[in-house]
Order: C-alpha cells, then structure tokens, then sequence
C-alpha cells in the first residue's frame, strides 16, 4: 500500500530544521517533503509553489506562517488535501486600527535590527519569544534556531513579513475543512496561544484532535519532538 505524502511547510524565516526533530520518526511511516518557499512575497505564491509540485492528493501540516500557507492551499485546492494540520498559527487578517498597527511596528522593529545588525542580531533577540522560558537556558537548541534564521537572508524576511501583514482572513476556510483536522499550540507559545488554537477548533465543523504541547513555545517541533510525533501519528491514523 503506497502512504500519501506528507507535506511539512515551516514557518516564517524557518527550513528543514524546524521539522528536523520529527521528519526522522514520521518518514517511517509515509514520504515526508519539507517545502521551501523560496522568495515568495505572498501566502497565496506560496500556497501555489506547493500545489504546482505536490502529488494530486497529499497530508499537509503548516507550522507558524506554513499553517496560514496550509489554510491557502485548502483555499484554493480543497479536493487535494487528505489530512490538514496547524501549529502554532492562525487564521485572522491582520486587525485595523491601533492593534494591527502595532504588529506592523513590532514586525518593522525585527526588520530593522536585521537591516542594520543583520539576520543573526535579529534572531537573538527574536528567540526570546520563540521556545518555552524553561528552555532559553538550553545553548544548544537556541542556538539551532538562531543558525536556522541565520540561512535565511534580510530580503526574504522583508518578503516573508509582507506576506504576513497582506494576509487574507482564512475564517471562511476554516468553516468549510472536511477533512481529519490537527490543532495544535505550544502551552508557553506567546505568538498563538492554546486560546487562539481553541478559537481555530471551534471553526472548523468536523471535531478535530486538538492538542497542547506541555513545556513548548512557539518551536514545539524542535522544543518537544516526541509529543509532537505522539501527536501526528494520532491524526494520521
């Protein structure tokens, strides 16, 4: 019996790495394809790269930004994904008045740090938020992390930010998911919280398996990769 792909897509300013922690375990049980977005300044260019290259019918699992691109592949090609999954992301458009633009001044504040400072600055200070408080004192994750931003250089992040802040509202997307649906947030994650992950499961109408990674942040596949495996082969079985 051939298993369906499954398609790992990272987040902003992430690759292979991210996933690295459990694409090992789960490649043992299907063909797993970590995508790159290369230097897409849009969800949808993105969402599109990896439905021009991807099987006819795949598992997708977006984490951070992949999990907003995940919600454009559904948005665009419904009838090709088999099994959805969201990490540590979400789904609304980027808020009006004072609130949204607070994110664009938080987001222009890592931008420059990472125009003047350059990309590894930027990721040192960024990192902060990014993994449970427990485990900045862990040198050698922090560390992975910040070499993984460091490959990317400061015109993807400036691409990558644009896409985030000319995202689309996914609300409607989500109330229409007819497939087995993976919700899950790091329990220390700062960026997407359980509650807004919560927020995501009550959309969706079919229940879906909805888990809190125990002692992770926004990085939960690097943070704790067995629970997160624990959790992916549940969905996918």
């Amino acid at each position: 019996m051939t298993h369906p792909t499954l398609i790992l897509v990272p987040g902003l300013m992430c690759d292979h790495s991210s996933w690295g922690p459990v694409a090992p375990a789960l490649s043992a049980h299907m063909p797993c394809q970590v995508v790159s977005h290369g230097d897409a300044d849009s969800l949808v260019a993105m969402a599109q790269q990896i439905l021009a290259t991807a099987p006819a019918q795949f598992h997708i699992a977006g984490h951070s930004m992949g999990g907003r691109v995940a919600l454009e592949v559904m948005r665009l090609a419904p009838e090709r994904v088999l099994r959805l999954a969201l990490l540590g992301t979400g789904y609304q458009a980027k808020e009006v008045g004072a609130a949204g633009e607070t994110e664009v001044q938080k987001r222009q504040a890592l931008l420059d740090i990472a125009q003047q400072q350059g990309v590894r600055a930027m990721a040192q200070t960024w990192v902060q938020n990014m993994v449970a408080p427990s485990r900045l004192s862990d040198a050698v994750l922090i560390e992975n992390i910040v070499q993984m931003f460091e490959r990317k250089s400061e015109d993807i992040f400036k691409r990558q930010i644009k896409a985030l802040l000319e995202r689309l509202d996914a609300s409607g997307v989500l109330t229409q998911v007819q497939v087995p649906t993976l919700v899950m947030a790091g329990e220390f994650d700062g960026w997407a919280s359980p509650q807004q992950h919560q927020a995501i499961a009550d959309l969706l109408p079919a229940r879906p398996q909805v888990d809190v990674v125990a002692g992770a942040g926004h990085m939960m596949m690097m943070e704790q990769p067995e629970a997160v495996t624990a959790s992916f082969l549940k969905w996918l079985a």
